[in-house]
C-alpha cells in the first residue's frame, strides 16, 4: 500500500471542512500512511488555467506534485478537479523529457524540482485498488440499508489518457465501494452527465449549469434514492447548494442529501453525523438523517 499526501484543494477547506474530517477519519480507521501536504496551492484549477496558459498551469501543478515528492509519498486527492489537473501534470511530465526540462526551469527559481517518480491517486481509485471492497466490507460495523444515486463525475475518468481504470464509459468502481458499505447503488437515467459545474459554467453561465443540475436530479429523483454520493467536492457543492438554487429561483421542491464517499463510508464505519459533517451541508434531509441514526 502506497504511503500518501493528502492535497485538500481549495473547496474543502473554504466550503465542505467535513469532507476533510471524514476523509481522515476513514483513512485513520483503514489504517493508511497519509499526511497533511504542507504549503500545497491550488491545483490548479483543470477547465480554466490549462486553457488559457498550459505553461503556467504545469508550473504551478509541478510544484504541488514536487510538494509530495520530496516527502517521498504519492499525491492524495479527494476532488476530481484536482485529481484531472494533477494527474494530466504528472502524466505529461513523466512522457515528455523535454517538457519535464521546461517545468523545472521555473520551479528550479524556487529551489524545487519534479522528478515524475511518484503517481497522483483520487480517493476512490485508492481504495479500491490498494484496500479493495471485500476489506472495506470486512471492517463496516454499521451496514447502510440505503438506496444511492452513485455520481461519477466527468474528471475522474476523463481524458482516459493516463488514467488508471478498465473502464471509462461503463465504469463500475465506484459503485462497488458504494455497495461495500451495506448500500444499493441504484442505476438512473444520465447517470454519466456532468453535475453542471465544470469548466467554470457554473461562475459563467449560472443558469445553464443549474439547468443541467436539474435534469440531473430529476433523473436522480426518478430512482427514488435515499442520497447521492460523489466523491469531488464541487460536484458537491453543485449537487448541494444547487438544489437550494434551483428551489429558490424555478419553484422546485429538491431535497436530496448529497455525501462524499468518505461521509458515507464514515458512516458505515460507526462515526456520527455531526463528526462526519454531513449536517453541514445545504440540503439536510430529516427523513435521511433519522433513517441513517436508527441503523
Amino acid at each position: 500500500m502506497a504511503n500518501l499526501s493528502l492535497f485538500l484543494g481549495c473547496v474543502i477547506p473554504n466550503r465542505y471542512p467535513g469532507i476533510e474530517k471524514s476523509t481522515k477519519l476513514c483513512l485513520e480507521k483503514l489504517g493508511v500512511d497519509c499526511v497533511d501536504l504542507e504549503g500545497a496551492s491550488c491545483c490548479p484549477a483543470p477547465g480554466v488555467l490549462r486553457s488559457f496558459d498550459k505553461a503556467t498551469w504545469l508550473a504551478l501543478a509541478g510544484r504541488n506534485i514536487a510538494l509530495s515528492e520530496e516527502l517521498d509519498r504519492d499525491l492524495l486527492t479527494i476532488c476530481n478537479g484536482c485529481y484531472g489537473s494533477l494527474a494530466d501534470a504528472n502524466y505529461e511530465v513523466k512522457e515528455d523529457e523535454q517538457l519535464k526540462k521546461d517545468v523545472n526551469s521555473h520551479l528550479e527559481k524556487i529551489g524545487r524540482s519534479i522528478k515524475g517518480d511518484h503517481e497522483v491517486r483520487h480517493i476512490t481509485e485508492f481504495l479500491h485498488r490498494d484496500i479493495g471492497p471485500e476489506k472495506i466490507r470486512d471492517i463496516v460495523i454499521n451496514p447502510l440499508e440505503l438506496r444511492v444515486a452513485v455520481h461519477y463525475g466527468c474528471h475522474l475518468l476523463k481524458p482516459s489518457k493516463g488514467r488508471v481504470g478498465s473502464s471509462f464509459e461503463r465504469p463500475v468502481f465506484f459503485d462497488e465501494l458504494v455497495e461495500a458499505t451495506g448500500a444499493k447503488s441504484v442505476e438512473y437515467s444520465d447517470k454519466m452527465e456532468c453535475c453542471g459545474a465544470g469548466g467554470g459554467v457554473r461562475s459563467a453561465l449560472p443558469d445553464e449549469a443549474l439547468a443541467l443540475t436539474g435534469h440531473k436530479l430529476s433523473m436522480i429523483e426518478s430512482a427514488e434514492v435515499d442520497c447521492i454520493v460523489n466523491a469531488c467536492p464541487f460536484c458537491h457543492m453543485q449537487l448541494d447548494v444547487g438544489q437550494v438554487d434551483l428551489n429558490e429561483k424555478t419553484g422546485t421542491s429538491h431535497n436530496i442529501p448529497v455525501l462524499h464517499y468518505t461521509q458515507l463510508l464514515g458512516l458505515a464505519l460507526g462515526f456520527s453525523v455531526e463528526g462526519l459533517g454531513i449536517d453541514l451541508n445545504a440540503v439536510v434531509n430529516t427523513d435521511f438523517l433519522m433513517k441513517v441514526l436508527s441503523e
